[in-house]
């Protein structure tokens, strides 16, 4: 019994040295390290976050670069080599437009202007804001501009009865005509019309393009449109084309007409009348040109004939008494004073302003310029589009895949 006892505290003083000497061995072979609270891991964290943000930033001269917009280091150059022309982009937008407009500036930019960093001007009927400024300024690759609307091209005319175009508005919003009740809308209209191109900010340029809010383009662009419109002897451009809501325009050929009747010296020959009227001229079909896109020579509307034009219209009331939109205003002018080939239609530039989309026609294309849209979402060959009517009269074959669209 006591020798069992003793041979079994031999082993217990054996494996008790044994795991003493591992011990030993290990903690002299295998550096040992303490596991870090998670407070301390944290700390580490944010330390390394802040030492790669401050090495991939330029060190702030003053603490004033660190709030945004930091501009101390200038936008990078335009990657576009050759000449540029003398053009911006044009907005006409309120304060309240804010986050709308700046999807839309992202969006250009990203498909268009950053290669190319051309001007951007925008214009409202009231100051714009130092948020506004500051924001849009921060997306722009080129010189942004902010002008105000002289308060005599947005308000009623000497010449309205403004007891009739209230009476017109109210019979409107009876009938339920879109936006056949606002009054902003109708000096929107007169003023993308008649005044936008002879504020003095746009007098320093000669070309032109149209972005509004909440637009979308879908492919990239890559080359110069302002210099294509130029090289090739284009004054106006479109993606969308359709036909006019018929009750905001009644009286407005008729006004046209006699436009024509009065001023035959600016109507041009080889015009693009086919797309306007079915019947030559009697009557009109209601084909516009949508402008809430558009890229166009500023000299011509600047012009004595646009100028005459306008002006004629103007005083026959329309823009009070019903509803004309400055879209069919443009086209009519366009159509009749400018020649077929003057007018051109921009297939490449994939574009979406709620609710109709221009998607380019033809699969390779869309493959090579990193188009997103959706083919079937296409409006150019619907019925209700006019664009078949454009390619009709100017003898044009329509591109390859168009009846898919259909």
């Amino acid at each position: 019994m006591a020798g069992g006892s003793a041979r079994y505290l031999r082993y217990i003083l054996f494996a008790f040295f044994g795991l003493v000497l591992l011990y030993f061995i290990s903690s002299s072979s295998i550096p040992q390290k303490q596991l870090p609270t998670a407070g301390q891991a944290l700390d580490w964290a944010h330390s390394k976050s802040s030492q790669a943000a401050n090495a991939a930033l330029p060190q702030a001269s003053s603490s004033l670069d660190t709030i945004t917009p930091n501009t101390s280091g200038g936008l990078p150059p335009a990657i576009a080599d050759g000449e540029r022309m003398n053009a911006t982009f044009v907005t006409l937008a309120r304060n309240s437009d804010l986050w709308e407009i700046a999807k839309s500036i992202r969006r250009v930019e990203d498909r268009f202007n950053r290669k190319f960093n051309y001007d951007w001007v925008f214009l409202n009927d009231q100051p714009f804001n130092d948020n506004f400024k500051m924001v849009t300024s921060s997306l722009v690759s080129g010189k942004t501009h902010y002008g105000q609307i002289p308060e005599d091209h947005w308000s009623f005319p000497e010449f309205i009865d403004q007891d009739k175009a209230a009476k017109v508005r109210e019979d409107m919003k009876e009938r339920k005509i879109i936006y056949g009740d606002s009054v902003s809308y109708r000096h929107m209209c007169r003023y993308e019309s008649g005044f936008f191109f002879r504020h003095p900010l746009m007098n320093q340029f000669e070309w032109y393009w149209r972005v509004e809010p909440s637009i979308e383009l879908f492919c990239d662009i890559n080359y110069d449109t302002f210099k294509y419109m130029k090289d090739h002897g284009k004054k106006y451009s479109f993606v969308v084309s359709l036909y006019e809501y018929v009750e905001t325009i009644p009286t407005l050929w008729d006004s046209a007409k006699s436009f024509m009747q009065a001023h035959p010296e600016h109507i041009a020959e080889g015009n693009s009348m086919g797309f306007l009227s079915d019947d030559g001229g009697k009557t009109y079909n209601h084909c516009h040109f949508w402008s809430n896109f558009e890229i166009g020579n500023l000299d011509w509307l600047r012009s004595q004939a646009y100028l005459d034009y306008f002006n004629h219209l103007d005083k026959d009331g329309g823009f009070f008494y019903e509803r004309w939109g400055d879209a069919p205003v443009h086209s009519i002018a366009a159509g009749l004073m400018l020649k077929k080939e003057e007018i051109h239609f921009f297939n490449d530039i994939a574009y979406y302003h709620v609710p109709f989309t221009h998607c380019p026609t033809g699969e390779q294309y869309k493959l090579d310029h990193k188009c997103h849209c959706n083919p079937k979402d296409n409006f150019d060959w619907k019925g209700y589009s006019c664009t078949s009517r454009y390619f009709e009269i100017n003898e044009l074959e329509k591109p390859e895949g168009y009846e898919a669209e259909q």
